[in-house]
């Protein structure tokens, strides 16, 4: 077995050096090689367990499999997607610490490229609590560090169906932050002799909010924007045809974008499961019908698991292909779009106007602020009440409920109001950063009485100490707090965004609409927090 690994990794790695591809970029609404011909995507989702498809995310809590860290498995896996014809995969969560470097190599030997999603199933932007922090921003810059020295990577998705619905629009304002904070960081590196390398988002296919979704990431200052736009789409099912699956709708609404728009999955199942595909939307989609307006689509998925949307059967070291893997290969086969050259391409196309809060649309494009830890260890060390060491993180929710309902203004540094655009500094923080900020708020609001930095022993005062490094981000920020505090309403432009602290007015995940009571306040705020830190608390 070592032996055969040996010679299997020797066979892929010394692969002809024509094989090695050609970086991509994006022009207008195009993708293009490096050397100026049009790139269409031919791809298929792989990952075990990804989380992704008609359901979207799975649960937070589970695990997941690196793809593209195991060796052996490429070496398995790899020769079946190439002879299947495809020249990208999608995956769904990498380990930002793990060396990728074989399996990314096999891969630019096979012509395969790489567009992967920054999250975890653990660590990402969730839709039901949103918030855009430190630590999610440090595992989203890791995955670039760790995928962005490959040639063979196209770009990331900032998020796969974080927003899915009308009740959870909100969500998708900090999901804009993180494109664009991840945008800057792969603009920096290129300042520095680095490669475009693009930043999209995942959506589904919701009639209510398709529409304000698209416009909503494209619009604005570009910085901000999606490069791509990946649309996760199942309404080609069975035996269907342009029109009846809504491809045509599709074409016609998308041919006014100003970026790449491709079907980050498709493959309906619904009808036959997985072995019933016919895989005619693939032919649908590399059609002129579609071409001039698609950059190309990716499959779900390699894998064939209880969700029944495999291509390819694996037990143990054995790879099996399928039924449909055959007639997909086919399909693909056939496909061969129209393209144009970059130099001859003009793009036409504007970015779009950004949709007006509504009933079914609650973000404004005026983002959170852009995580800072040195502004939240700044901010600590400030403190002069602050939590108890001994303080467990399950009772952090009861503080900030009494404290939110008794002093609104203490906790308005960690305000969030994605309709007004109004977010505090330390949103971006810790659970334990942010509840000694509205701790040592209370406790100056309250003339630093000792009864206020107490709550039976949870808070206590200590003597709080910055250097001269921090006073410039904290002046700004308690500025941003001042702001923060007395916003009763925003206004919204299409052309700006929250630039760290300017916009910056809870933990991170909280909602606070300027117009609650304070008692619904402190409701909404102790149910937010208490599900965050995994407390099932009382206010004090």
């Amino acid at each position: 077995m070592g032996f055969l690994r040996s010679a299997l990794t020797t066979s892929l790695l010394l692969a002809s050096d024509a094989a090695a591809v050609d970086p991509i970029i994006m022009k207008g609404t195009k993708f293009f090689t490096k050397s100026g011909e049009q790139f269409f995507l031919k791809g298929v989702a792989y990952q075990q367990e990804a989380g992704g498809g008609p359901a979207g995310s799975g649960s937070s809590s589970k695990t997941y499999v690196d793809p593209l860290s195991d060796a052996s498995t490429c070496e398995r896996d790899i020769p079946l997607l190439e002879k299947l014809g495809v020249n990208t995969i999608r995956t769904y969560a990498i380990d930002p610490k793990a060396d990728h470097s074989d399996c990314m190599s096999m891969l630019e030997k096979a012509g395969i490229y790489v567009v992967a999603d920054m999250g975890d199933p653990s660590l990402s932007i969730n839709r039901d609590s949103p918030s855009w922090n430190v630590e999610l921003f440090d595992r989203y810059k890791g995955v670039i560090d760790n995928l962005g020295k490959y040639d063979n990577t196209i770009g990331f998705f900032a998020g796969n169906e974080v927003t899915n619905n009308n009740t959870n629009t909100d969500a998708s304002a900090y999901v804009k932050a993180a494109v664009r904070d991840t945008k800057k960081y792969i603009s920096d590196k290129m300042a520095n002799g680095g490669r475009w390398m693009g930043v999209g988002y995942a959506a589904n296919d919701d009639a209510e909010i398709r529409a304000n979704m698209a416009q909503y990431f494209n619009c604005g200052e570009q910085d901000a924007a999606i490069d791509f736009w990946g649309y996760n789409i199942y309404s080609w099912c069975g035996k269907s045809s342009f029109t009846e699956s809504g491809y045509d709708v599709q074409v016609k609404f998308f041919s006014n974008f100003s970026v790449p728009v491709f079907f980050a999955e498709y493959g309906c199942n619904t009808v036959g499961g997985a072995e019933g595909r016919l895989w005619d939307d693939t032919t649908a989609l590399y059609s002129d019908q579609m071409t001039d307006v698609f950059s190309g689509g990716i499959v779900y998925m390699y894998y064939e698991e209880e969700n029944d949307y495999g291509l390819v059967k694996v037990s143990g070291d054995k790879a099996t292909a399928m039924k449909n893997y055959n007639v997909l290969q086919s399909k693909l086969a056939a496909a061969k779009p129209s393209s144009t050259s970059m130099a001859a391409y003009n793009p036409t196309n504007s970015p779009a106007a950004c949709p007006a809060i509504s009933d079914d649309w609650k973000a404004a494009d005026i983002l959170p602020p852009t995580p800072d830890s040195d502004l939240c260890d700044c901010m600590m060390s400030a403190a002069s009440c602050v939590p108890s060491d001994d303080l467990a993180e399950k009772d952090y929710g009861d503080i900030f409920g009494y404290v939110c309902e008794n002093d609104a203004a203490a906790c308005a540094g960690i305000k969030a109001d994605t309709e007004t655009g109004v977010y505090g500094p330390y949103g971006m923080c810790s659970a334990k950063q942010q509840l000694a900020h509205i701790l040592n708020a209370y406790y100056a609001n309250q003339n630093s009485k000792s009864t206020a930095c107490d709550f039976n022993g949870a808070a206590q005062v200590v003597s709080g100490s910055t250097n001269s490094s921090c006073d410039a981000s904290l002046a700004k920020a308690n500025s941003a707090v001042a702001l923060a505090a007395t916003a009763t309403a925003g206004t919204t432009s299409s052309s700006s965004t929250a630039d760290s602290t300017e916009n910056a007015a809870a933990p991170a995940s909280v909602r606070m609409s300027a117009f609650m009571t304070m008692g619904d306040m402190a409701i909404g705020l102790y149910m937010l927090v208490a599900m965050g830190v995994g407390a099932g608390m009382v206010l004090l």
